[in-house]
């Protein structure tokens, strides 16, 4: 098994940020709901778990992500342990779920919008360094496009929290 999982995203045209939006001062609530809205772009283990809805936001795609990572490896036994442990990441504009269970060092990764398709499977590691690096990746991208944002403080903490592996 290959185990590939690739990430990306696009920003929307149809949701631009606020002109007035201050990125200095924007507070966790707007940078995880309110700016940045896209799609993002998942592929797993060949799976196409894209979402092509034009209104994701971004940054908060790629931060509820680390945390889903790291959600799955709370058990202290690590890749050893045989307990199925699971998280759901949701988009909060509708009902629509992603769906991870990880049982030794692999994911299953599904999606509630492509319930015929088998889930993806990745190794919990390779996601963890994919993850990171996409929410690092665009962290630069957007502070590179965004004046001000990489001053927030909220930035800050985020890129010390889930630094590069």
């Amino acid at each position: 098994m290959a185990y590939v999982i690739e990430l990306g995203y696009s920003l929307s045209n149809r949701f631009p940020d606020p002109p007035q939006t201050d990125y200095r001062d924007a507070s966790v609530r707007s940078l995880r709901h309110d700016l940045f809205c896209g799609d993002v772009f998942l592929e797993a283990d060949g799976l196409d778990l894209s979402t092509r809805w034009g209104w994701v936001p971004v940054l908060d795609f790629a931060w509820a992500l680390c945390d889903t990572v790291e959600a799955l490896d709370s058990d202290p036994r690590g890749s050893r342990s045989a307990a199925v442990q699971t998280f759901d990441l949701d988009f909060t504009q509708n009902t629509e779920l992603l769906r991870f269970a990880r049982r030794f060092g692999l994911v299953e990764i599904s999606a509630t919008w492509l319930p015929d398709d088998p889930p993806a499977v990745v190794r919990h590691a390779e996601l963890r360094r994919e993850a990171r690096d996409f929410l690092q990746d665009v962290l630069a991208d957007l502070t590179d496009m965004h004046d001000g944002l990489g001053e927030n403080p909220n930035i800050w903490t985020l890129q010390g929290r889930f630094p590069r592996v």
